[in-house]
């Protein structure tokens, strides 16, 4: 299967399918299959469309989204820019509004993005490092972050777009009604 990587028509489709990627969440909460069984096939099919795409095309996720930074990850990132971790804090976080003793970088994008790819690389925070989480196991408790994600990155929408055809489009109008 073709992935679809143009983010405009990814935002457009984002806004079209709400309620349908609402549905389909539904479905999928409501869906008689373990939840490893489900696990195993978002990761097979997320490796299948990660091979296809570039993130260093993209990086709309540090253009859109503030990693959530712990204190671990601060002293990690700030040491890979030769700073403490106050003067990282200081100048480049703010706390995060969703988590208590959190942080997010005070800016988008990304202020550590250049040319589509990070200048800390290889001190990411975790939230960095993981995106966009379908690698991660009990896929099923994640489903509105999934649903956040779709409309931002290629291959969230297209791991989701893949799974409706594989678990919903086969039965789902005979099975719900909304």
């Amino acid at each position: 299967m073709k992935v679809e990587i143009d983010l405009d028509k990814i935002f457009s489709l984002g806004k079209i399918n709400e309620k349908e990627n609402i549905r389909f969440r539904s479905y999928l909460k409501n869906l008689d299959i373990r939840i490893d069984e489900l696990d195993k096939l978002v990761h097979s099919i997320n490796d299948d469309v990660t091979k296809q795409i570039d993130c260093t095309k993209c990086a709309n996720c540090c253009k859109s989204i503030k990693p959530v930074l712990d204190t671990a990850d601060i002293i990690k990132f700030a040491e890979g820019l030769n700073l403490t971790s106050e003067e990282f804090t200081k100048n480049s976080c703010s706390l995060s509004e969703s988590e208590k003793d959190k942080y997010n970088f005070n800016h988008l994008p990304c202020p550590f993005l250049k040319d589509n790819k990070c200048t800390n690389y290889n001190y990411r925070p975790m939230d960095c490092q993981s995106y966009p989480h379908l690698q991660k196991n009990e896929f099923i408790f994640r489903l509105w972050g999934v649903i956040d994600n779709y409309s931002i990155c290629p291959i969230v929408f297209n791991v989701f777009e893949i799974l409706k055809v594989e678990l919903w489009n086969k039965n789902w109008r005979k099975s719900i009604e909304f």
